[in-house]
């Protein structure tokens, strides 16, 4: 299996990582990195497998909002898997669930050659039962699954 930790340097996931500690007082440092870890593999999965329609967790959502904070990290990391900047599109619904999108997104992520951390891929509050309630308040589904966007082309072309 793959080390997701690779995509970026030890300095840029240590920052992210403190990103999503601070946006979640009292949150332990190992399930920080592995709430980073997820989001650099779903990051990965959406920029290999572009209109997959694929969408994270809430937990690993909180992830991927730390890596987007981070905005050279996160520039440089979607250029060096592939050149697509994954945007961002969060769904406002916060108990919008899609257990199917989740299923796809994990499946595109081991495609990748990365292991799941099941725990972190759970419905979201009110849903089930969470592993942990963190900042990150969007809940996306097929309506705004993650594309990367197409370069864009001049229209005098």
């Amino acid at each position: 299996m793959n080390t997701v930790r690779a995509l970026v340097s030890e300095a840029s996931f240590v920052g992210v990582v403190n990103t999503v500690k601070d946006n979640n007082p009292g949150m332990e440092l190992g399930l920080a990195e592995r709430i980073v870890s997820e989001g650099l593999k779903f990051v990965a999965a959406c920029s290999r497998f572009p209109g997959d329609g694929l969408a994270p967790s809430r937990v690993v959502d909180e992830g991927w909002h730390g890596l987007i904070l981070h905005t050279k990290v996160y520039a440089d990391l979607c250029e060096r898997l592939g050149g697509d900047f994954v945007h961002h599109f969060p769904g406002w619904d916060p108990m919008n669930y899609d257990p199917s999108v989740l299923e796809r997104s994990r499946d595109r992520i081991r495609q990748c050659g990365y292991n799941i951390d099941e725990e972190l891929w759970g419905p979201p509050v009110g849903a089930g039962a969470p592993l942990v309630t963190v900042a990150a308040n969007c809940q996306h589904s097929t309506e705004c699954a993650i594309k990367p966007m197409p370069t864009p082309q001049d229209p005098r072309e």
